[in-house]
């Protein structure tokens, strides 16, 4: 059987880098003007990843500009719901005026680090979604609570790793705040992405060998060497026999 996984990236964030990334990437998660981004950026975004057949996705987060969405806030259900439905909305409105369809949405930042371990926080955010259209995909950390209530809404889920991010032993990620948080050089991420989509795996920092689903890839597209390594993965993936194609479809 042949494999085949998704390489999505958070673009429309303002990185400068969004037409070279797109090429490489299968999925484009954008900004929808609450961490990062604005109605102009969501339109060029958009555009982009129509003209390279992209799967377009909102990337919603907390409006919280000043910290790029990444500190963690405290807002009711209800609070999420509407914080989740209306940027949703407002990048599916962008999508129908550039003739293009909206088919995924993955939380951005502090939204969606609370939702991989907060079951109500996570519902909220499902919940959302599929009020906005049941039909859209929900990226999620790869068992997490996210993944879970996506499921438990009826929506389909894509299962979310990371290539360039370091896992515990539960198959979290390791916390930013320490220092082996990230994976070190191009090589030893191509090599964890490789083990993760054909053997379904992820070795801990503490060196056990962890179960992991593998549906989409993050490439994230404010690195230094975002493009190239983004390049390097695609290469590197072919050269294994795995396919690269949208999960949504």
């Amino acid at each position: 059987m042949s494999l085949a996984v998704d390489i999505n990236c958070d673009l429309g964030e303002g990185a400068g880098n969004d037409a070279l990334l797109m090429p490489w990437v299968s999925s484009a998660n954008i900004a929808c003007g609450a961490h990062a981004g604005d109605l102009a950026t969501m339109r060029a975004t958009v555009r982009l990843a129509k003209q390279q057949g992209v799967a377009i996705g909102a990337h919603p987060g907390f409006a919280d500009k000043e910290h790029f969405g990444r500190r963690e806030l405290m807002l009711s259900p209800a609070e999420i719901v509407a914080l989740v439905s209306t940027q949703v909305e407002a990048l599916c409105a962008v999508a129908r005026d550039e003739g293009a369809v909206v088919t995924h949405v993955k939380p951005h930042g502090a939204l969606y680090n609370i939702a991989a371990r907060d079951s109500v926080v996570a519902d909220a955010i499902a919940e959302a979604i599929a009020g906005v259209d049941e039909r859209l995909w929900l990226y999620g950390l790869a068992g997490g609570a996210l993944t879970k209530a996506g499921q438990a809404r009826g929506l389909k889920v894509a299962a979310e790793v990371f290539a360039d991010r370091t896992y515990q032993d539960d198959g979290s990620l390791t916390p930013r705040s320490r220092p082996d948080a990230l994976v070190a050089g191009v090589g030893a991420s191509v090599g964890q992405v490789l083990r993760m989509v054909r053997e379904g795996v992820v070795r801990s920092v503490n060196g056990r060998d962890v179960p992991i689903a593998a549906d989409t890839i993050c490439v994230h597209g404010d690195g230094e060497h975002a493009v190239e390594f983004a390049r390097e993965l695609r290469a590197a993936l072919a050269a294994a026999g795995v396919a690269v194609r949208p999960t949504v479809g």
